[in-house]
């Protein structure tokens, strides 16, 4: 079955004007109490959750292992009319393309590094790290995948949405626990218009379930202070263990 990353179309229908304030407001809460000017995302796919940060004055760089998300990142930068250096990139050796420079912020968003088992996050963060001024930052957003292993919840419902032509969209996911430990997700949009059926999309994304300790161990191990766990985005006041996804903010020690 295809990959929503195959279709960038459909990936960023969900993304509303309202979602891009939030995310925006997400980031001026995340960090503003750091001195970042430069961001490398290696998972930016494309550009939904890091393009904001241009709004805020960060400089961006981009890197992602799918070819139409970067098309489409190039081309969501471009009617925004922001700069963005794009990349093709495996994260687990994205300072292999990189040699030489450094930010002051590396970071994966999207619920990227699930999609590697636990045995290789620390890999990708290690290369990650490479990239990484002295005193520069990790940013990672998660699923909550310590909540979803404990419930074993099945369906995760978004709000419909207007889309500019009148249609509506509907989004819900089916999640399924394989033998092996990982989940494959079930991704299924319905389109209609006027009362009318109007198309249907079903893709299929396969995650290895992340608990918290793996990512907060991988960063200590590599040096890192624990700076923040906190709910992505940051402006929601649930507590953290039971909200749907959060995120960490990791500096490096050496200064």
């Amino acid at each position: 079955m295809a990959s929503l990353y195959d279709r960038a179309d459909i990936y960023d229908l969900g993304y509303t004007d309202s979602m891009r304030n939030a995310i925006r407001e997400h980031w001026r809460l995340a960090l503003r109490e750091t001195e970042i000017r430069d961001v490398l995302d290696v998972s930016i796919g494309s550009g939904a959750l890091t393009l904001p940060m241009a709004e805020l004055g960060y400089c961006l760089t981009g890197s992602d292992l799918s070819r139409s998300m970067l098309e489409k990142c190039r081309k969501n930068a471009k009617d925004q009319g922001t700069e963005i250096e794009l990349f093709e990139s495996d994260f687990r050796k994205v300072h292999e393309n990189l040699a030489g420079k450094a930010f002051d912020m590396v970071m994966s968003t999207g619920n990227s590094l699930p999609y590697v088992e636990n045995e290789q996050i620390f890999t990708a963060l290690a290369s990650m790290d490479q990239l990484v001024k002295p005193g520069g930052y990790i940013y990672l957003d998660s699923r909550n995948w310590d909540r979803i292993l404990k419930t074993r919840q099945r369906f995760y419902f978004y709000r419909p949405i207007i889309l500019d032509d009148g249609v509506r969209m509907d989004r819900f996911q089916v999640w399924d626990y394989n033998p092996d430990g990982s989940m494959t997700f079930n991704l299924v949009f319905t389109f209609e218009k006027d009362g009318s059926f109007a198309g249907r999309e079903i893709f299929e994304e396969h995650y290895h379930p992340t608990p918290r300790n793996i990512f907060i161990d991988a960063l200590t191990a590599l040096d890192y202070e624990i700076r923040a766990v906190m709910n992505h985005p940051a402006q929601c006041d649930k507590p953290v263990d039971e909200f749907d996804w959060y995120c960490i903010l990791a500096k490096k020690k050496n200064a």
